[in-house]
């Protein structure tokens, strides 16, 4: 009987112990960022609930300041953290190596940084008439004269630019006027229904083609992703689940190819919430390569993988580099079984399947 009592004890200390090396493991990827070295083997470990505050744990000791350590005396979470924030690796030998976390910090100019954001609206405003330029208006055989396209086009996407309002906008649109960057300042009317028009769309994806042609001698390596912009209309829906009807804000999605190297975005498309990322990669590396880029590398997360885009990248010279999932298996077409076998042999190591140019 008290072997089966002792061998429960056992049990229920392995168990909390494998617990709290999991907690440990979140945590070091929840808030790794600001475990702080402070001395020797001391480290600040952040608390894994609140904002503030924090634990200091002594890694050769193997003691923690906090509550759950002084009361059961056994490694807690925090010592678990430390050791993955170490990288503790056990040798055959049974000794242990460590590697220490380096924080890679870069000296920012902050004299160039304030020039760039004082100046940048005057740029943007200039680069954004160059392109404008361009448009040509379509003929008006009857009625009042209207706005040149070219001027709308230019007030809304300051008017998009500046984050405000079509009637909040106003000053800025006059000023432009007043500077010369357009012809007649158009009221904030005209802008909302130039910027609603969806006949606008395949003009607004070729001025951010030609915005990009000129970097296409300097990026070679590209990365692809979406995100979404939220909107003033809601809908109603009902919710199966609680039984009620609920409110909900609807929003646009934007799928974007931006070179590593510039953050130039080479190539984008707006959609609907609900259309899914993997299909718009195909439609952004072909519009990269065909505006004169040399796609070497694209990177994507996990959402891009396919055995399309893998080809998609190779027919337009590149080679895409996007994680494999735990179910990927490695037959499929010759593109996914090159990349898959890469992935493969780099397995575990840091960084992945990164070529040596990236690796930094």
């Amino acid at each position: 009987m008290r072997h089966r009592i002792a061998l429960r004890g056992i049990a229920r200390c392995y168990i909390a112990s494998d617990a709290r090396q999991e907690r440990g493991l979140a945590l070091v990827q929840g808030k790794g960022s600001r475990i702080r070295h402070i001395a020797g083997a001391k480290y600040l470990v952040p608390s894994a609930t609140e904002n503030a505050g924090g634990y200091v744990v002594d890694a050769e000791a193997s003691t923690c300041s906090c509550p759950d350590h002084e009361t059961r005396a056994s490694r807690c979470k925090r010592l678990w953290a430390v050791s993955y924030f170490r990288k503790e690796v056990a040798m055959p030998d049974g000794s242990t190596v460590v590697t220490e976390s380096v924080r890679l910090t870069y000296r920012q100019d902050w004299p160039a940084y304030n020039r760039a954001q004082c100046e940048e609206k005057e740029r943007v405003q200039i680069l954004l008439k160059g392109l404008c330029d361009g448009i040509v208006s379509p003929k008006q055989a009857r009625g009042r004269p209207r706005t040149p396209l070219g001027d709308a086009v230019y007030c809304a996407t300051m008017k998009v630019y500046g984050t405000m309002s079509g009637r909040r906008s106003t000053t800025d649109i006059r000023a432009c006027e007043e500077a010369g960057l357009v012809d007649r300042a158009p009221s904030y009317n005209t802008l909302l229904r130039c910027v609603e028009d969806p006949a606008m769309m395949p003009l607004l994806r070729a001025l951010v083609d030609e915005s990009a042609k000129p970097l296409a001698a300097i990026e070679k390596t590209f990365a692809v992703d979406g995100t979404g912009f939220s909107t003033q209309t809601y809908v109603r829906r009902y919710d199966f689940k609680y039984g009620e009807e609920k409110r909900a804000q609807r929003w646009v999605k934007a799928h974007a190819m931006v070179g590593t190297l510039t953050n130039i975005v080479t190539a984008v498309e707006a959609t609907e919430s609900r259309v899914n990322d993997s299909p718009m990669f195909a439609p952004l590396v072909n519009r990269t390569a065909a505006n004169g880029f040399n796609v070497t590398e694209v990177y994507a997360d996990k959402g891009y993988l396919s055995h399309d885009n893998f080809a998609t990248v190779e027919r337009v010279g590149g080679q895409a580099f996007v994680p494999f999932k735990s179910n990927s298996g490695s037959t499929g077409s010759a593109a996914w079984e090159r990349l898959w076998h890469l992935y493969s042999l780099n397995r575990g190591t840091v960084p992945s399947a990164l070529p040596p140019a990236q690796q930094r």
